[in-house]
């Protein structure tokens, strides 16, 4: 990364000095030039303005005193009508001189030439100027583009550690702060997503630690009571301890029953506030190419900006339960709509579909239980899913099918909780 930085930071400083610096060298030679060329017509109408004074005061016009006028560099030729021309000077070698021309008010001429050696100098001297400054500012935004690549890479660093940690099942959260918004928010994202993972195996080893506890003594009295129906040949016995056998049964399926809710309470206990729209708009981009190919439409409606208590993954795997079930049993159009119900956030999945046979009816949540060719899993697992984490699913309509998931308000819930802290 530290090098992709440095590369892309010195491309645009290149582009940046080649677009301003060649640009502005070339105006600026030109400038140099112009300015030469001006002085040396201002000077040449000056000389000519002389030789013009000395002929009216009859002072002679020679070239000792027309060379005290000129600069070492300058070749100078006076004509003056009648006589012959003066020269004065080292004519240049060069063929590419500055050439200007005075004239006097009674025909007196002035051609005055200068070498380019000066200008030349100048503007190499500017283009020396230029090319120092793009050095001093390439080096500038080199340096400054590694320490920010500095600032930036030991914070992304710290975080791949800390997601590495949190894979190999070391969720303690760690509360870092880089001073980079972006970062702080991917650190508080992991933290929070230690904390919920920490809840999770505690909840996970609780239950096994209860479980293995609280089924020992029934599967051993069932146990018992198998083997005394096969030690014995006395259909009597037998009723009497197929009876005592069924009402271990049904200890045994209350005793599952209830560490399962207690499951459950803790896995609520563990929701988090989510943004009920992120979820949506995550299904609908997933399933929306499903449905692109089935040339069906797939439409959301509904209040933006519900946030509701919830597990995002639990949320987005009820929400896409039912998007398979309108993708494989429904017809016509899919809207996901989402309201507000006094303290629930309601998601509803409808289709134009035949909907729900009146015989099923609820029954439709039930495992095994299937309208069509199905495992009849899915819509129990969802509804199971949906529990845990306080909420519900349910069938609010038939014909054309309607399916809502109850979600609880975030803002209910954190009144709720206020108040039961508050007395």
């Amino acid at each position: 990364m530290r090098s992709r930085l440095l590369s892309s930071t010195l491309t645009v400083v290149l582009v940046v000095v080649v677009l301003l610096g060649v640009p502005l060298g070339v105006i600026q030679a030109r400038s140099i030039e112009s300015r030469a060329r001006d002085h040396l017509q201002v000077e040449s109408q000056q000389l000519a303005s002389n030789v013009e004074l000395w002929l009216e005061n009859r002072v002679p016009v020679e070239p000792q005193r027309l060379a005290r006028q000129l600069r070492p560099d300058q070749y100078a030729v006076v004509r003056i009508p009648g006589r012959p021309p003066i020269a004065v000077g080292t004519p240049p070698r060069e063929d590419d001189v500055l050439a200007a021309r005075g004239v006097g008010a009674h025909g007196e001429t002035v051609e005055l030439v200068q070498g380019r050696e000066d200008i030349e100098r100048e503007i190499q001297a500017f283009w020396l100027l230029i090319l120092a400054a793009s050095l001093f500012a390439t080096a500038s935004a080199a340096g400054l583009t590694l320490l920010q690549a500095r600032r930036i890479t030991g914070p992304l660093a710290d975080l791949v550690r800390a997601a590495e940690r949190l894979g190999s099942g070391d969720p303690k959260p760690r509360r870092r702060h880089y001073g980079i918004p972006e970062l702080d928010r991917v650190a508080e994202v992991l933290d929070s997503s230690g904390e919920r993972i920490a809840r999770m195996i505690t909840a996970e080893r609780r239950l096994a630690a209860d479980a293995s506890h609280q089924l020992r003594t029934p599967l051993t009295a069932l146990s018992m009571r198998l083997e005394e129906i096969i030690a014995t040949d006395d259909p009597q016995i037998v009723k009497e301890e197929a009876a005592i056998a069924l009402s271990q049964v049904e200890r045994l399926t209350d005793v599952v029953q209830r560490l399962l809710n207690e499951s459950r309470e803790r896995q609520a206990d563990s929701a988090v506030q989510v943004d009920v729209d992120d979820v949506v708009h995550q299904q609908i981009e997933e399933w929306r190419p499903a449905f692109r190919k089935a040339d069906r439409r797939l439409k959301v409606r509904g209040e933006p900006g519900l946030r509701a208590v919830a597990t995002p993954g639990a949320l987005a795997q009820v929400l896409a339960c039912l998007l398979e079930n309108a993708l494989m049993h429904g017809k016509g159009s899919v809207t996901v709509r989402t309201r507000r119900l006094s303290d629930w956030v309601v998601v509803e999945v409808a289709d134009e579909g035949p909907g729900v046979p009146p015989e099923l009816g609820n029954r439709i949540f039930e495992r095994a239980v299937s309208g069509r060719n199905s495992t009849g899993l899915g819509l129990a697992v969802a509804r199971d899913l949906a529990e845990a984490d306080g909420g519900r699913l349910e069938l609010l309509q038939l014909r054309p099918p309607v399916f809502a998931i109850f979600l609880n308000a975030y803002e209910a819930r954190l009144d709720t909780s206020g108040g039961a802290h508050g007395s």
